[in-house]
């Protein structure tokens, strides 16, 4: 049984890596064709023509295998020999599959033509409920500010607003190559691997496609496929598609249903401690914003991965940087709950993301001390001459 439950997992990943090879270089084909290229702006990191219809591989590769997956084991009685309650999860998946062609047809849509942030924000708000309306939603807080289980009324909206919060921090720092890829790559992964340790082995399926068809869209989008190098971007069809997919990912893990896992008293940190990074970036983003009397939905160059680029670093230096920060935040708060209590685990996280930043600023001010130090010289130096 040990061996069919790997072949589970290793078939489902090496089936999307494929075809997320295969169909990635197709797009780079038609996308050059066609001349369907991500727009070079003020606010762009890259200075040449990119395709960026990368993220058009991502849903139909989830939904097919997905689809597959579940149809081979329930005819054959996997589903049955694993104890999985079809009745209760496949719903969810059905679901999920209906959020992603929502948002898969939005993303490629904006892509192409562009689509205004509340049409957007609307399709979001679609696809978030969908989850609720499957029967998966945030019942248990685990302790969590001292609350236990928590009522329908109260955790569907909650579902909804974690979930839409979920995919624009995801959509948002999608700013530089391999960030968003690397970062739903290493959530998936862990997420992956803790439910094929509960034994949710539909949801670890899930995670591992979704880990698998990001490894050669991350390699392209970082290195560059060919001799020429030739980049690519993943657009909103990917970022918004990847966000819906690990928020479903998390809410599943985080939620309290036997059907799903067992119970887990550290599953609300365990299952959204893969998306601390993003979602606290967004948060403070969006504050920063409403404080200076602006539009939360304005785009700037105050996203995390501004930051580090703004001090010189380089872009993928950024990527790794951030990545790793994240797998920090991951691997502290999956071993944490093991021993403390999720309120003690959660306000560390907070002190330790708050003192990145607090030292993060220093560096930053110390960075522009140190410029208008060598600005002032060269002109002192310049006026002597004159």
């Amino acid at each position: 049984m040990t061996t069919v439950k790997i072949l589970i997992i290793l078939i489902p990943f090496l089936l999307a890596f494929y075809l997320g090879r295969s169909i990635i270089r197709f797009i780079y084909l038609v996308s050059y064709k066609k001349r369907l290229f991500d727009p070079v702006n003020n606010r762009k990191t890259h200075e040449h023509i990119i395709p960026r219809l990368g993220g058009v591989a991502f849903a139909p590769i989830q939904c097919c295998l997905m689809t597959l997956a579940v149809v081979i084991f329930h005819k054959y009685n996997f589903l049955n020999d694993l104890h999985l309650n079809t009745g209760e999860i496949l719903p969810m998946f059905l679901l999920l599959t209906t959020g992603l062609v929502i948002l898969f047809i939005v993303g490629l849509a904006d892509d192409l033509i562009g689509v205004s942030y509340k049409f957007k924000f609307f399709a979001q708000l679609v696809a978030a409920m969908l989850l609720p309306l499957s029967g998966l939603w945030i019942n248990d807080i685990y302790g969590v500010f001292f609350i236990d289980f928590i009522p329908a009324w109260v955790g569907m909206p909650l579902t909804v607003f974690a979930v839409m919060l979920i995919i624009n921090g995801i959509n948002l720092i999608d700013g530089i190559d391999g960030l968003c890829s690397g970062l739903i790559m290493v959530s998936s992964l862990i997420l992956g691997i803790l439910f094929a340790a509960e034994g949710a082995w539909l949801h670890a399926i899930f995670a591992f496609i979704t880990t698998g068809l990001l490894i050669p869209f991350f390699y392209f989008n970082v290195f560059g496929a060919s001799k020429r190098k030739r980049r690519i971007f993943m657009g909103d069809t990917g970022s918004l598609t990847l966000g819906y997919s690990i928020a479903f990912l998390a809410v599943s893990f985080s939620m309290n249903n036997q059907d799903i896992k067992p119970f887990f008293d550290g599953a609300i940190v365990s299952a959204f401690t893969t998306l601390i990074v993003p979602v606290l970036d967004v948060a403070r983003v969006m504050w920063v914003r409403f404080r200076n009397g602006k539009s939360v939905f304005e785009p700037d160059r105050n996203h995390i991965h501004h930051k580090f680029l703004d001090l010189g670093i380089s872009h993928r230096t950024a990527m790794i940087y951030i990545i790793l920060l994240a797998l920090f935040f991951s691997v502290f708060n999956i071993v944490s709950v093991q021993y403390i209590s999720n309120n003690i685990v959660l306000a560390l996280d907070i002190v330790l993301w708050g003192l990145f930043h607090f030292v993060f600023h220093r560096i930053e001010a110390g960075r522009r001390a140190d410029t208008a130090i060598s600005l002032s010289k060269n002109a002192q130096i310049s006026y002597s001459e004159v």
